[in-house]
């Protein structure tokens, strides 16, 4: 079977949902690209989104349109040639049009699962719940009729154990995108020793067309990307806890002060603690009780998380993408607020910033913002002034700083010598490019 047969009836599990609508649109248009090539003229191309919600259906199909619209306006050139022998379609406006009702055309959503027994490739982007996982590909490959594949957006689940428990014969790959799957460039491969080749290849030639940026994960629960950041967060939370209690002031302060660590000492994107927010405190206790049971060296485990949860504060992002409140409360995207589990509150940062900034100290002159660096040029250079005046420093934000990148750096390299990750520029690469880091977690700046 060739890839263009491979992509003529594909099925999206959970395609309503955050990561399923991502990955729903980038098939949905690569699946139209392909229809619209000579070769392919005459030929159907079925998408099938399934999922629960009927409402989630019929936003999603309005979800699409807005960005088909949004990719058709970035490629009218190409589109001009595709439709070259359409003498109804002289404008762009169109064209636009066109492509829109062509790629439109070829999702159908449903809520019946028995769409997807007449698939030949299924990505499934259903809750992190290895047993739902496996019930569904279960389901699927007793039922279908054709040769079928599976490509799961599992981001902790073994795939061997998917492939075992689901009896899918060696005919599923991990193919984990990043969120949101429209934009992020990073996806995770993950083969197992039973993985056909012929899988494999059909996962780098789709990952090619889609123009993401492909590395390879050995089958560790977690696998690079939520190997290296759940232990990362683990990390922040204990340094809050032990900072409110080495300085006897309220883990709400301590959280407060290990977030502007992490996003500015650091040289991130985000805090740590706003990070966790993002990912959602809930989502981020589920990854890890999935992930724990398989680690043999440590405990994958936090009371704090448990707290938070239990005071109902779980943070993650609403459907339009605006944030939801989690360890730190939100306002026009930025945190204005941290939750006090004591007190079961959110305590105004305003009211004791001062206060922590001056614990912690300045920062040195050489200090330079995450978005700064996003075009920069010698950002080694940069970042080895930096971090060699940081380390030259004995205020309390530059200790905390130093050690938390040393922990970063250690948290990659157990990565490499476990062999979850092939190589440090596997891991370095996860974490610029999923991330959005400066620079990668195992570096020289921190020795």
């Amino acid at each position: 079977m060739t890839y263009d047969e491979r992509l003529q009836n594909v099925s999206v599990l959970g395609a309503a949902g955050k990561m399923g609508s991502g990955i729903l649109l980038l098939t949905a248009v690569e699946m139209a690209d392909r229809a619209l090539l000579p070769e392919n003229k005459g030929k159907t191309f079925v998408l099938n989104a399934i999922d629960v919600s009927d409402e989630g259906l019929a936003g999603l199909m309005n979800y699409l349109r807005v960005q088909v619209r949004k990719i058709a306006e970035k490629k009218t050139v190409w589109l001009r040639k595709m439709y070259a022998d359409r003498d109804d379609l002289i404008e762009n406006f169109d064209i636009i049009d066109e492509y829109i009702f062509d790629v439109m055309n070829i999702v159908r959503p449903t809520t019946a699962m028995g769409a997807a027994y007449g698939s030949t490739l299924v990505f499934e982007a259903v809750n992190e719940n290895r047993a739902l996982k496996v019930k569904l590909l279960s389901q699927i490959k007793q039922n279908n009729t054709k040769d079928v594949w599976f490509f799961t957006n599992t981001s902790s689940v073994p795939i061997h154990l998917i492939d075992e428990e689901a009896g899918l014969e060696g005919k599923v790959i991990g193919f984990h995108f990043y969120n949101p799957p429209a934009v992020q460039r990073l996806v995770e491969l993950i083969r197992t020793d039973n993985t056909k080749d012929e899988v494999v290849e059909f996962a780098y030639e789709y990952a090619k067309n889609l123009k993401k940026v492909v590395v390879p994960s050995n089958d560790f629960a977690g696998f690079i990307g939520n190997g290296h950041f759940m232990r990362d967060g683990l990390h922040g939370i204990k340094e809050a806890e032990a900072l409110a209690k080495e300085k006897n002031i309220p883990l709400y302060k301590a959280i407060y002060m290990i977030n502007k660590v992490t996003q500015e000492y650091l040289i991130r994107p985000m805090g740590i603690f706003q990070l966790m927010d993002y990912v959602g405190i809930d989502v981020m206790k589920f990854i890890l009780d999935v992930m724990n049971p398989f680690v043999k060296d440590e405990d994958l485990h936090s009371d704090l998380l448990d707290k938070m949860l239990e005071q109902g504060v779980k943070g993650g992002q609403y459907s339009s993408g605006a944030q939801k409140d989690g360890f730190l409360k939100y306002k026009g995207g930025k945190p204005v607020a941290v939750w006090d589990i004591h007190k079961q509150e959110y305590v105004d940062i305003d009211s004791f910033k001062d206060e922590c900034d001056e614990m912690l100290g300045d920062l040195p002159d050489s200090a330079v913002a995450w978005k700064s660096t996003l075009r920069m040029k010698n950002k080694d250079e940069v970042f080895t002034r930096f971090f060699n005046d940081l380390k030259a420093m004995s205020t309390l934000g530059s200790q905390i700083a130093v050690n938390y990148g040393k922990r970063s750096k250690a948290i990659g390299e157990k990565l490499v010598s476990d062999k979850v990750a092939h190589s440090v520029d596997d891991v370095n690469t996860v974490m610029l490019t999923g991330f959005f880091h400066a620079y990668g977690p195992i570096n020289n700046y921190f020795d």
